[in-house]
């Protein structure tokens, strides 16, 4: 009963087969026949806008996966831009300390070449910053060659202070915006002198300036330098740059007035400084004061220095009265006789 079954499974297969053939040779025959060309441009013909519309839609639908597709692609891309420029921005903060260090002592170095005085190099290793007090600390100290009073200053010859205090491996400098800080300035082409006193803010004060003087908006004010008779001259160094003047004080009925100075240099910034440490202000050693002149020259003093002085004509004593009021001397006693 089973092979029956299969027998008339195959002869179906095999008749369903050769009538598939039988018409397929059959339109093969007549699909060359002019009728059926123009049958078959007929129906093109009425199934064209049906063809063209799903053509379109298949463009499409083409496009919106092409456009998806570089969309997604777009993003990956941008996702990685993104963590590049992330990774940049974090190498460029790394670096822009490194950067602003390496500044600074490409200037250090460049001043360091340009000065006639000795200097040693340092490092701000800590701050002090209140209200009225501006102190840093350098690495650097007596083993270094850095004494108390030493001249502090920093790319392009700015003053920084002075060295206050420290140790054989450091030393406390008073900065110049400390309140407690003076400096004698020049100010201009005028070369008027006031006191340069460190101020709450960011602005130095120029005090006690002549009211005659002229002081003017933007003009360079340096250190005075001023060197008086006896050998004494300014703590700081003649020509040290401390500021530009950027607003001045004039009060008519005064005698002085007051310029502002913003400092020449960010002093919260900066990271290296350079210690003049050759430098002697003040009343020099007891050796290298004026002497009194032997043939108008004495080696002994610093150049610049007043050279020496020569001592005026000493004044009689005054003759003291006697007890009595008298203004003659009492006569001398007899001597005894014997």
């Amino acid at each position: 009963m089973t092979g029956l079954l299969a027998n008339r499974a195959t002869r179906r297969r095999t008749i369903t087969w050769t009538i598939l053939v039988a018409v397929s040779v059959v339109l093969m025959a007549f699909s060359n026949l002019p009728p059926v060309h123009e049958l078959q441009r007929g129906v093109g013909y009425a199934f064209r806008p049906f063809q063209v519309a799903v053509t379109s839609v298949a463009s499409g639908i083409a496009s919106v996966g092409d456009a998806l597709a570089e969309i997604d692609r777009l993003r990956r891309d941008n996702d990685a831009l993104r963590q590049q420029n992330d990774q940049l921005r974090a190498e460029n903060a790394r670096l822009a300390p490194i950067q602003q260090e390496n500044d600074q002592l490409t200037a250090l170095l460049q001043l360091r070449s340009s000065l006639q005085y000795q200097t040693t190099a340092a490092e701000i290793i800590a701050r002090e910053s209140s209200e009225f007090r501006r102190v840093v600390t350098l690495d650097a100290g007596t083993n270094n060659g850095v004494q108390t009073g030493d001249v502090v200053i920093a790319a392009g010859g700015a003053l920084v202070g002075r060295v206050i205090d420290g140790g054989p491996t450091f030393a406390h400098v008073l900065l110049i915006n400390d309140t407690s800080s003076t400096v004698i300035g020049a100010a201009g082409a005028s070369g008027a002198t006031g006191e340069v006193v460190g101020r709450l803010g960011d602005v130095l004060a120029m005090q006690n300036i002549d009211a005659t003087a002229t002081v003017n908006i933007n003009d360079q004010v340096v250190t005075a330098g001023i060197e008086l008779s006896g050998g004494v001259r300014s703590a700081f160094p003649k020509g040290l740059l401390i500021g530009q003047v950027v607003d001045v004080g004039r009060d008519a009925n005064a005698v002085v007035q007051t310029a502002f100075l913003k400092p020449a240099i960010d002093l919260d910034q900066l990271a290296y400084v350079l210690v003049i440490t050759n430098y002697q202000g003040g009343l020099p050693p007891a050796d290298q004061q004026p002497t009194r002149c032997s043939g108008g020259v004495d080696n002994t003093v610093p150049v610049g220095e007043q050279p020496c002085y020569t001592p005026g004509p000493t004044a009689p004593p005054t003759p003291r009265p006697s007890p009595l009021g008298s203004l003659h001397p009492l006569p001398a006693s007899p001597s005894p006789s014997h």
